[in-house]
């Protein structure tokens, strides 16, 4: 029998089923009219967004990165609760506009940026996290043509990485960001062009564990923000420090030391140069502020055994989770946090594995997980889905289409 991730803390039981945000999950499929489905809770983000107010220093900023879960009501709760937000495309910008957030509190990153998209950032006061010297050629040719005074910021490819990371996204070659020792000719550039600079963009990872190797990465972020403005001769209006904190998926995983990491950086903080005395800062999240509010819910459409192996079969799928089939970046596959909602709390009494309905072997949520009896008609839950779930899976694949999706 092999482990499953572990459950969020606070999931609670009515009536022997799974509850999320007070309400069975049976109500709430039935309220949805169908699974699979997607539910987030409101309650749970707030939460993780005032533990984050908490442990952070008061002076740092917190972003919210629409690519981890663009759902509109979730973008509508974040504008009540975060100071800005991070897209990663036209696409978002389109989003983040009709859940009514003002553009000035948005920035756009992410390599091959289209003149259309550029264009349209300009035009709405977005800021541009340029990730190249010929991106910021285009953005300032732009910007000339509309006359408009583009708000432009430097995304810089970092000499390090975060230590520990699932995506490592600085240090050596790297599609993203301008290289560390280009950047004080670009901000140069940026400011004798007239640009409205607005600092500096430095992501080194994400999906880290570790506090330590958090507050080692900021510490060099820091210290390398430092380097650059001196060297640029520009005080950076706002530092973005990125993010990379993580949440437990897998069997073993602990939670983040939130109260270590910000520790850490309130005392680097107290300890900055001039250069950098009268920066903003921000941290920027996704994952670690929407993850574990999701649920999907999936029902089971039939039980069988094969070779003396228990199959439950369900509705859902690969298509809608990715990552929890492992096919999202994971190099062994092991088990996200399932249950069977219906029976959620209830001893295990076998082993069995949870596929979806998809025609091929990659479509599997759980791996020999051990479980309670399910039935035709029981709701599978896999658990941490708030993120990278229904915007970062197949949906279309063989036809399927998306899941429902919901805000408690």
């Amino acid at each position: 029998m092999k482990p499953l991730g572990p459950v969020p803390a606070g999931f609670a039981t009515i009536d022997g089923e799974l509850a999320i945000g007070g309400r069975k999950a049976s109500d709430l499929v039935a309220e949805a009219g169908r699974t699979p489905l997607f539910v987030y809770s409101r309650e749970r983000i707030a939460a993780r967004v005032a533990e984050l107010r908490s442990a952070l220093p008061q002076q740092v900023a917190l972003n919210y990165a629409v690519k981890a879960n663009p759902f509109a009501p979730v973008l509508q709760t974040m504008s009540g609760l975060v100071d800005g937000f991070d897209i990663a495309s036209g696409g978002e910008l389109t989003m983040v506009t009709a859940a009514g957030i003002d553009p000035a509190r948005v920035s756009f990153a992410g390599p091959g940026k289209r003149d259309d998209e550029l264009e349209a950032a300009i035009s709405a006061g977005v800021t541009l996290n340029l990730e190249s010297e010929g991106e910021a050629a285009r953005a300032l040719a732009i910007a000339a043509r509309i006359g408009v005074t583009p708000r432009l910021a430097v995304r810089v490819n970092p000499d390090f990485d975060l230590k520990g990371s699932g995506m490592k996204m600085g240090g050596g070659a790297k599609p993203f960001g301008v290289d560390a020792e280009r950047v004080p000719a670009l901000v140069k550039h940026l400011l004798a062009a007239g640009a409205d600079w607005r600092g500096f963009h430095i992501f080194a990872g994400s999906q880290a564990l570790d506090a330590a190797a958090i507050a080692e990465t900021q510490a060099q972020t820091l210290a390398l923000a430092a380097r650059l403005a001196a060297e640029a001769g520009a005080m950076p209006p706002k530092v973005n420090l990125g993010g990379g904190f993580g949440i437990p998926y897998f069997p073993g995983d602990e939670p983040l030391d939130l109260a270590a990491v910000g520790k850490a950086l309130g005392a680097q903080l107290e300890q900055l140069p001039a250069g950098l005395a009268n920066t903003a800062f921000c941290i920027e999240l996704g994952r670690y502020l929407v993850g574990e509010s999701g649920v999907y819910l999936t029902r089971v459409v039939d039980r069988k055994v094969s070779h003396g192996e228990v199959y439950i079969v369900t509705d859902g799928g690969l298509h809608h989770q990715l990552a929890a089939s492992g096919n999202f970046g994971t190099v062994v596959r092991r088990n996200y946090p399932v249950a069977i909602a219906s029976r959620f709390g209830a001893p295990v009494q076998e082993e069995a594995s949870v596929v979806g309905c998809l025609c091929t072997p990659l479509d599997r949520l759980a791996d020999k997980g051990g479980f309670p009896r399910a039935e035709v008609g029981d709701l599978v839950a896999v658990f941490c889905a708030g993120a990278y779930g229904a915007s970062a899976s197949p949906a279309m694949f063989l036809g399927q289409g998306p899941a429902a999706e919901m805000l408690v």
